[in-house]
């Protein structure tokens, strides 16, 4: 049909200009919401949920002392990648996937081999492959390993290094730089190795319904002189191949609910804990909590105090270590900064500015010493660490006095500049340290305890006119104060610091900052919709301007401060909510499979929905694993004074998961176990000899 219609004059139009290329990305946290995780410090190993293999993306692979060590372990059987069915959790430190694959001998669709990987944080791998055909198989195995020998912090941001060429190396492989190398080894040894492909290979003989075996040992060591031991950004330097795990420094607590979830959190909480442990470079008889993986594989001051704190029912050798290792940290020299324990600072979220965790921590000490003696911390230990303690205390009332002749600070403690900003948990933490602080000085015949009872008086004021914040409602507290006066009134979940008051003699708690009034309010407020998702409590209140359901700071559901409001809601008498809370806590935990993220989306809870995990929140986490701990040991209501020989056990009302039997849990350095009906009466079923039992 030429011709029909006019062909339009060709025309070059000019080039068009070219367009810039756009900025590269800035580095960002690699996603692990999805991954599975095996932890045992220093060492860890991270896997996809959804295959088997190691390919290298994101931040797959085997890690010891925050370095990459094997980036890529990728399996072919008969040249075929097997195809994974599951992969799952065996416990803290080791991950299984089952895989399937068909052989050519298979007469329908289904596979006739099996083929089992179990991974181990230690840097271990057993491949099992089945033979469940009914003849004898000859088939060509190999395995692909590549490494960058990358430093942890620099995969977690997507910043990989380049894949390192390898040599033969006795049964296996070698990786080197110049400062560090990496071996992976292999039994049996493979017939054939070559280095140029990062290959091995093996021809296994499978008679029907045999299993064979190949087991790697993935290790790593110092290229050249040994450097000392220190502390890396993101794990403890070791020399040699390995470091020797630390022992548990606390009891075998073990749970027996009604409830069959709260055995299943309790037992992965501890398991998880265990993980996390790592020794103090300076003592290495010393063992602290690290803060989470992947990005926080080093004890945090703050957190790893708030995690020994929450474990104290199952003894007191955590918090002791704990203490000792920050004691030696502490600042002795005269100056301002004269007691306080340093630490870095803690991004606040994207409405106020860094807080530091060393001054969090500062006031954390003193209440955690007076605490750890209340469940039996024994009395030289007490006496050894009493000059730090003391040193916290000092600093305490140093900096708000030179904060006394600022208006806006007006004798508040600031956090973290000397002029500010003046945070509202800051001052609950300060008035638990101030009261525990002088229980412990009086307890031990030491002098200041007056001073700071005064103080603790003050502050009580001082926060009654100057954070309170009047509404329609019924009020709040500011989250914060500036240095130039202005208050920030948004609804944090920080406001539980406000309740959680402290243990004192007899089974009493200390006198809380607020008055019976405003308590009543906070409770009012924390179990609001706008801070109670269902699943727990959001970090900001979803009706405030910027909240962000995955904002760590700006609306995720933190776990830590969700347990810490559970346990205060319940020392303050409102047993209902707490046990709300707990429940929520229990329910996330089941989509979590019982391993509680630090953190997680805070979106509504609704009749069939799940939590939404964050995309890079550490799992597992000090004060998460510790935090369910403490929630689940709220519904018993322990309550010791070894010093005054007393102890009571007041249970949560209502008994919200039902009968519950508790073991293997320390007070007085000696065995403790409690029983909880489901008309919710306690009975100690064994204690330390000398206790005087009481409701």
């Amino acid at each position: 049909m030429a011709g029909m219609f006019p062909t339009p004059p060709q025309t070059h139009p000019a080039p068009a200009r070219q367009r810039a290329a756009p900025p590269p990305r800035p580095p960002e946290p690699q996603p692990v919401h999805t991954a599975l995780i095996c932890v045992a410090l220093p060492a860890l190993a991270i896997s996809s949920a959804t295959h088997s293999q190691l390919t290298g993306s994101g931040m797959e692979g085997f890690y010891r002392s925050g370095r990459r060590t094997l980036a890529r372990c990728v399996l072919r059987v008969a040249g075929a990648q097997p195809l994974t069915v599951q992969a799952r959790m065996l416990g803290a430190d080791r991950a299984r996937f089952t895989g399937t694959l068909r052989t050519p001998h298979d007469p329908g669709p289904d596979p006739g081999l099996l083929v089992e990987r179990l991974r181990s944080a230690d840097g271990t791998e057993r491949i099992t492959l089945h033979n469940n055909t009914p003849r004898a198989l000859r088939l060509p195995v190999e395995i692909t390993f590549a490494t960058d020998l990358a430093e942890l912090s620099a995969v977690a941001l997507g910043l990989p290094g380049p894949d390192l060429p390898a040599s033969v190396h006795d049964a296996g492989l070698r990786w080197t730089t110049d400062t560090t190398h990496a071996t992976v080894t292999a039994t049996p040894s493979p017939d054939d190795a070559l280095a140029a492909a990062g290959l091995l290979r093996w021809g296994l003989d499978l008679p029907p319904g045999t299993p064979r075996t190949i087991e790697l040992r993935i290790r790593s060591g110092t290229t050249g002189p040994t450097p000392p031991p220190g502390r890396g950004a993101l794990g403890p330097t070791t020399t040699g191949t390995h470091a020797t795990r630390p022992p548990r420094p606390w009891s075998t607590a073990r749970l027996h609910c009604d409830d069959p979830r709260a055995n299943t959190l309790l037992a992965t909480a501890l398991d998880d804990l265990n993980s996390l442990l790592t020794r103090d470079p300076a003592v290495p008889a010393d063992a602290g909590l690290a803060a989470g993986i992947p990005w926080r594989c080093t004890p945090a001051p703050a957190e790893a105090l708030a995690a020994a704190r929450m474990l104290l029912p199952l003894g007191t050798r955590l918090a002791a270590s704990t203490l000792r290792t920050l004691a030696r940290s502490q600042h002795a020299d005269p100056g301002t900064d004269f007691g306080r324990i340093p630490g870095p600072l803690r991004d606040a979220g994207p409405h106020s500015p860094p807080s530091c965790t060393g001054i969090e921590a500062t006031l954390l000490f003193p209440a955690v010493l007076a605490e750890a003696r209340r469940w039996g911390l024994p009395a030289p230990e007490v006496e050894r660490l009493l000059p730090a303690a003391e040193r916290c205390l000092a600093w305490l009332l140093a900096t708000s006095a030179r904060a006394a002749d600022r208006s806006a600070g007006a004798g508040c403690v600031p956090d973290p500049a000397p002029t500010g900003p003046y945070r509202c948990e800051t001052q609950a933490h300060a008035h638990r340290a101030a009261l525990l602080g002088a229980d412990l000085l009086d307890a031990c015949n030491r002098p200041g305890a007056d001073e700071l009872r005064k103080w603790a008086a003050d502050l009580r004021r001082r926060f009654r006119d100057h954070f309170w914040i009047a509404d329609p409602g019924g009020g709040r507290p500011a989250a914060l104060r500036t240095p130039d006066g202005r208050v920030f009134t948004r609804l944090v979940s920080g406001v539980a610091h406000l309740l959680d008051t402290g243990l004192l003699g007899n089974g009493a708690f200390a006198p809380g900052l607020l008055d019976g009034v405003r308590t009543e309010q906070v409770v009012k407020l924390l179990n609001s919709p706008a801070l109670d998702t269902g699943w727990g409590l959001r970090g900001l209140g979803s009706k405030e301007d910027g909240y962000n359901p995955f904002g760590h700071r700006g609306g995720a559901v933190r776990v830590h401060e969700t347990a810490v409001a559970a346990h205060a809601l319940a020392a303050a008498g409102r047993e209902a909510e707490a046990a709300s809370l707990i429940r929520g806590l229990l329910d996330a935990s089941e989509s979590f499979r019982y391993r509680l993220p630090e953190m997680y989306g805070g979106h509504q809870r609704t009749g069939d929905g799940a939590p939404v995990p964050h995309p890079t929140a550490c799992r597992p986490a000090a004060v998460a694993a510790a935090g369910a701990v403490h929630a689940l040991l709220t519904l018993v209501g322990i309550r010791p004074d070894v010093p005054g020989g007393t102890l009571s056990v007041r249970p949560l009302s209502g008994t919200p998961l039902g009968a519950l039997h508790v073991t293997g849990l320390t007070v007085a350095e000696q065995p403790f176990s409690v029983h909880v009906s489901g008309r919710g009466l306690g009975m100690v079923e064994e204690a330390a000899d000398g206790l005087q039992l009481g409701a």
